[in-house]
């Protein structure tokens, strides 16, 4: 007998219902954005702490060709886009994920409308794609600084190492 689906998977957002579905979060919403190939602590805490600064938390993540481009490697991402889409969703901080396969999630971003945009510490807000749109319709820019200092490059080259 097939199991039901589990209910972290209803947060699962395509992009075409990113608008609709935004709109009917908590304000304020707080956006964020990356690859989250292989989600550790430096992840979980940095997603907290973004959601922790509004009511509700958005995520888009890289598609894998998105990802591809970025030259993180060959081979990565190593968790295909429907496995990071379920393991996002079934974090407690995230209110919704969805995915864009652009080079930059602008689009995502001007359809959810966040009142907050958010990035790790190394971003600068000046570089943050779609910080100059959220902020001129009054929304907020922060750059988190890192809290835990984790990489997943750096974790994938340990284990390849041992």
């Amino acid at each position: 007998m097939p199991y039901p689906r589990p209910a972290f998977e209803a947060k699962i957002c395509p992009p075409d219902e990113l608008a609709a579905r935004a709109a009917a979060l908590p304000r304020p919403l707080v956006f964020t954005n990356g690859c989250f190939d292989i989600l550790h602590r430096g992840h979980v805490t940095y997603l907290a702490q973004a959601r922790a600064m509004g009511a509700a938390l958005v995520v888009a993540l890289n598609t894998d060709a998105s990802v591809r481009r970025q030259g993180k490697g060959g081979d990565r991402p190593m968790n295909a886009l429907e496995d990071r889409l379920a393991v996002m969703a079934a974090l407690q901080s995230v209110d919704l994920v969805t995915w864009f396969d652009e080079d930059t999630p602008i689009a995502r971003i001007l359809e959810a409308r966040p009142d907050i945009l958010a990035k790790g510490g190394d971003w600068a807000p000046e570089n943050i794609v779609g910080a100059p749109e959220v902020r001129g319709w009054g929304g907020e820019v922060h750059s988190i600084p890192f809290a835990v200092e984790r990489s997943t490059t750096a974790l994938i080259r340990r284990i390849r190492s041992s």
